[in-house]
This record gives structure tokens, C-alpha cells and sequence, in this order.
């Protein structure tokens, strides 16, 4: 298939008429603004069965930064959506052989590590208490995330211990301060 084609038919799957498929071609700018279209519609469906087909189309993109930023919307969503770690271990697990068409395995590891930090958010989120070993195998990013959104004391404290950085141990600690 080509991008054309690509393009036109997840735009016609998600209900989109609105984009100019020849711009979109043309203009990876263009491309990237409607797959997050694409990826908002596909992320409200209640089922996640199509997520794995999405992910093997847009990586088809001939841009792959393109691509990289729109499997990371996705995942982001979805995760954001979820509330059960293994509802997310499960979908995840649906869509990660796709990341390995990546040409560069630095996009394979960013969205394997976003995958990894959105995890691990949701475990905190269910009520671990992460070590200082688990917490040292996520991201600046994700331990950023967990010092301003997480509401529990002993996560607040476990950070403000041993975040990666000087700005994430202050947010904890302020954070956890007003937890006590």
C-alpha cells in the first residue's frame, strides 16, 4: 500500500473527512496533526482490537519520526485511559512486536521505555510503593509525572529520597509536606 492509501483509509476508518490527503502526503506536519485525529477516535472506541493494525499502518510512514510520535500518542492515551496494570501489560503486549519495524533502535527503545514508565504509573497508581532500585529503572519523565500527580505519602517520600533530580526530589518533598 501506499501513504495515500495508508492515509485514506485510516481516516475513512475513524470518520475523518475534513483532511486534505494530497497535503497530508505532501506535508509530514500535516500527516502527524491527523493521525493524532486518527489515534483520539481510535482511542475512544471501547475495543482495543484494531490498535495493533493502527500501529502496523502508521509505521509505514515514510517519515519515521512521524511515526514515532504518533505510536507515542497512542500509547500515551491508552494509558491514560487505563486503570488496570494488566489491561495495559495486555494491550501493550499486542502492539510491542509492531515497534520492531522501526528502522532505528532508538524509536524501539523510546516507545519500549514509554511503555515501561506507563507501567510502572500504573502500579503506583493501584497503590505500590515503588523501591529505589524499581524507581531508578524509569525515566526523569515518568518520575517527574509521579512526583506532581501521585497522591500517596510514602511514594511522595520514596521520591523525594532518591528522584534522578534536584527539581523531582523538591516536588516530592514539597508535595509530600502537604500530604502530612
Amino acid at each position: 500500500m501506499t501513504l495515500r492509501d495508508d492515509l485514506t483509509a485510516l481516516l475513512a476508518d475513524a470518520g475523518i473527512i475534513d483532511v486534505d490527503i494530497d497535503k497530508a502526503v505532501e506535508d509530514e506536519h500535516v500527516r502527524s496533526a491527523a493521525y493524532r485525529r486518527v489515534i483520539s477516535v481510535a482511542a475512544a472506541a471501547t475495543s482495543r482490537d484494531g490498535d495493533r493494525a493502527l500501529v502496523a499502518t502508521i509505521l509505514r510512514d515514510p517519515e519515521e519520526m512521524t511515526a514515532r510520535t504518533a505510536v507515542v500518542d497512542l500509547v500515551d492515551t491508552i494509558a491514560t485511559k487505563t486503570t488496570d496494570p494488566a489491561d495495559f501489560q495486555k494491550w501493550s503486549a499486542e502492539i510491542l512486536p509492531e515497534i520492531d519495524r522501526f528502522s532505528t533502535e532508538g524509536n524501539r527503545g523510546f516507545v519500549h521505555r514509554r511503555v515501561h514508565d506507563w507501567m510502572f504509573w500504573l502500579s503506583v497508581k493501584a497503590g505500590h510503593t515503588p523501591t529505589p532500585d524499581e524507581l531508578a529503572d524509569v525515566t526523569d519523565w515518568m518520575q517527574r509525572r509521579i512526583a506532581e500527580e501521585s497522591t500517596s505519602a510514602p511514594v511522595l517520600t520514596v521520591l523525594a529520597e532518591h528522584g534522578r533530580t534536584k527539581k523531582i526530589r523538591n516536588i516530592a518533598r514539597n508535595r509530600a509536606e502537604i500530604r502530612t
